[in-house]
């Protein structure tokens, strides 16, 4: 595959931002479930207000969701269906300013992230992904 064609190099940059977010979302995931466990990422949800169960489809959206964008595999649902995770953390962290580096983190990262999942979802897969031919990509057009 040639870089010189913009489809290329999009497909390419899709790529990147896609195993970029699979991987930063993967991270966050596997540290709910094995640095503050489960039940302590429950209890920290609750202590900001939210409903403690909420973690155990946060952690496990995060999961599934990071390993769903490192492979490619329906992309633009899985980063439609993280967005609200993401505009979670971005609304727990605005009562701490703008700069992330703010005490308990301020929202810009949250928010920016928010937006490179709206981005990646308008791009779709790019190159690299798993499309099943029996299960065509969400939003995609079929090939023949």
């Amino acid at each position: 595959m040639s870089l010189s064609t913009p489809n290329t190099q999009a497909a390419y940059a899709a790529l990147i931002l896609r195993v970029s977010l699979g991987v930063m979302v993967l991270a966050h995931g596997a540290m709910k479930v094995f640095l503050f466990t489960l039940p302590g990422t429950a209890q920290y949800f609750e202590s900001i207000g939210l409903p403690g169960f909420l973690a155990y489809p946060v952690a496990l959206g995060e999961l599934f969701g990071g390993i769903a964008l490192i492979v490619g595999f329906q992309t633009r649902a899985v980063a439609v269906l993280l967005i609200p995770i993401l505009i979670g953390a971005t609304l727990q962290h605005a009562g701490n300013g703008w700069v992330f580096s703010a005490q308990g983190g301020g929202w810009e990262f949250p928010a920016f992230w928010t937006v490179t999942l709206v981005v990646q979802a308008l791009l779709g897969s790019g190159a690299y992904a798993i499309r099943l031919p029996f299960l065509p990509e969400i939003g995609e057009p079929r090939t023949a």
